[in-house]
């Protein structure tokens, strides 16, 4: 899937020929940019210091949020909190969970199981949750797990589809519900391993896809976090493989948990002592770039109210073209780091000149630093009219 019909190959990725007419006008969007808006589907700078002032939900996109203030006891963002969206590897905490339970008085995690758990939580490895669904009862884990924890919204995949723990039912509530059992009530060692391997969540999952969207996009460590994703659209890359897509099944499943379109979730905690717990689901149109999912949840996650949060200093711009390569300096002499979703939004933390690239009949010797990749791009890509962009600081 390409987001542009028409474009120039080069070193840096694929650069649509009407680049600076569609970067012009994409400019006049940029005034009053404010994080979190969705005002426009094309993405555009936004500011990461602007207050959000309520949850904004992209257009076509369906959700469900929770944000759970711990140190007060109040919830202090929910929006279809109750609603019940397809897990994906959300659920990877529910099997962690229902392997460590009842292991006393030590919890000690044999070395086989822990080469499993600990790829499985932090880099969401598939064969692992297979491994512990086929082990431990299948569609029984998850009916332990409601009973234990008292969840309301939570079911077991559709008896249609019994080998498929990713369509295991959750809401936002329950998995806030499942976020304070581990962090106030389960057994320190409990606690330990598992907040312990969400918070070494790395940014290429075990299948190649980029899992750093949502809250790791949104706000500055600490944090802690399980992802899902799960769907049929572009995956995208990370490092320089791209994932294969995932088909989902044409059909619908009982109690209204859509199987069909598209699924990007991010949960997990936020802040110092875990203060916020964050549940973020979201379905996406039928067709949408993994780019595109991963620019909208992101400006939804920016504009939730998240006590404790850290917001990232620099300034948020979409990116044009397919595949652009990530270098760790402003030139093209090394081999890159990664590469970008086509299209998506990033943070900026800077601008500097470095080598020129060339795609006649256009020419660049700006680079933007993006600190959440650890690595640069040419400002050739980036969805601004100027060849510097206006209200990046230089580095």
């Amino acid at each position: 899937m390409r987001l542009f019909r028409s474009t120039l190959a080069t070193a840096e990725g694929a650069l649509p020929v009407r680049r600076r007419f569609l970067a012009t006008a994409a400019a006049l969007l940029l005034v009053g940019g404010v994080a979190g808006s969705a005002a426009a589907d094309t993405p555009t700078r936004r500011s990461p210091q602007a207050a959000p002032a309520s949850v904004q939900v992209p257009s076509g996109v369906t959700a469900g949020v929770a944000v759970f203030d711990r140190q007060t006891g109040t919830f202090t963002e929910q929006l279809n909190a109750s609603a019940p969206f397809r897990s994906a590897s959300v659920v990877k905490v529910l099997l962690a969970l229902d392997f460590l339970w009842d292991r006393g008085p030590d919890y000690t995690i044999p070395a086989a199981d822990r080469a499993l758990l600990e790829p499985m939580l932090r880099s969401s490895k598939d064969q692992a949750a297979s491994h512990y669904w086929s082990e431990n009862g299948g569609s029984a884990i998850i009916d332990r797990m409601v009973g234990r924890l008292g969840l309301k919204d939570t079911a077991p995949p559709p008896a249609a589809y019994p080998g498929y723990w990713g369509y295991t039912a959750l809401s936002a509530r329950d998995t806030v519900t499942i976020y304070r059992y581990l962090l106030d009530s389960a057994p320190g060692p409990v606690r330990d391993f598992i907040m312990g391997n969400l918070r070494q969540s790395t940014r290429c999952a075990s299948d190649g896809f980029d899992q750093h969207f949502g809250i790791a996009g949104a706000f500055e460590k600490p944090w802690a976090v399980k992802q899902g994703w799960s769907g049929s659209y572009e995956k995208g890359t990370c490092g320089t493989a791209t994932a294969a897509a995932t088909a989902a099944p044409s059909r619908v499943a009982a109690a209204d948990v859509d199987l069909t379109r598209p699924a990007l979730h991010s949960t997990g905690t936020v802040g110092a002592g875990d203060r916020s717990i964050v549940a973020v689901y979201t379905l996406h149109p039928v067709g949408t770039s993994y780019g595109k999912a991963y620019t909208d949840i992101g400006r939804l996650t920016r504009s939730l109210n998240v006590p404790g949060a850290a917001r990232p200093a620099g300034w948020w711009y979409g990116t044009w073209s397919d595949h652009v390569n990530v270098r760790p300096d402003p030139s093209t002499s090394n081999p890159a780091i990664t590469q970008l979703p086509a299209g998506v939004e990033v943070l900026i933390g800077c601008q500097k000149r470095g080598q020129k690239v060339s795609v006649p009949p256009y020419t660049n010797d700006w680079w933007a630093y993006l600190p959440q990749y650890g690595g640069w791009i040419s400002n050739i890509y980036v969805s601004s009219p100027d060849n510097k962009i206006p209200d990046v600081k230089e580095c």
